[in-house]
């Protein structure tokens, strides 16, 4: 009885917590908690609807299938959508472009990882200059934390710390989040020579 105690006053401070942000927000909430817990993504991009028991008894219901997650209002365009969060950095463009692929594109269009093809098609449909290395683009985006490597070789899937930039950061300045997550080893003992030649 404690547990169903302690559970249902977890779910109210969760409600509490979240019942003042829009839909979608709540649904990325939802999708960093997981992330962060380690537990499967509560809102996938397709849902897989069983049909009926077959055994259902006569004049009884057959259960209600899953609610799909909420479409955004209005699918956008990539063009429309790169066009507001207006990216400033290579980086930043790669990041957008994960984001709209996974969260913003037609339901057919969607994929939770992109390649170099996709960021160059992307670029094409937007109307923006095409990438001299968009393999290096990616890794780029990468090394600075914005995007995980994709199961597949050379493909590259948006982290929570891509979508926080894209969904609440951009449009900015195009300084945020750009920090490597490892300092070069080079850079290290520079560093470190000139505070022995100081001492």
């Amino acid at each position: 009885m404690n547990a169903l105690k302690d559970d249902l006053e977890a779910v109210r401070t969760v409600v509490d917590a979240i019942k003042d942000f829009k839909s979608d927000e709540q649904q990325r909430i939802f999708r960093w908690v997981a992330e962060k817990l380690g537990l499967p993504q509560p809102f996938a991009s397709s849902v897989h609807i069983a049909p009926p028991p077959s055994g259902t008894p006569p004049g009884v219901a057959p259960p209600a299938p899953p609610l799909a997650p909420p479409a955004s209002a209005g699918t956008k365009d990539i063009k429309t959508f790169i066009a507001e969060k207006d990216p400033k950095k290579d980086v930043q463009v790669a990041a957008a472009v994960a984001y709209y692929y996974r969260f913003e594109a037609p339901p057919a269009e969607r994929k939770d990882a992109i390649n170099k093809e996709d960021l160059q098609e992307a670029m094409r449909l937007a109307g923006k200059p095409r990438f001299n290395n968009p393999l290096q683009t990616l890794a780029n985006a990468h090394i600075v934390g914005l995007l995980d490597r994709g199961s597949e070789k050379a493909t590259f899937t948006l982290n929570s710390v891509g979508e926080n930039l894209v969904a609440m950061t951009l449009p900015g300045t195009g300084n945020a989040v750009l920090r490597p997550k490892r300092a070069k080893k080079g850079a290290a003992k520079k560093v470190l020579t000139k505070k022995a030649k100081r001492a």
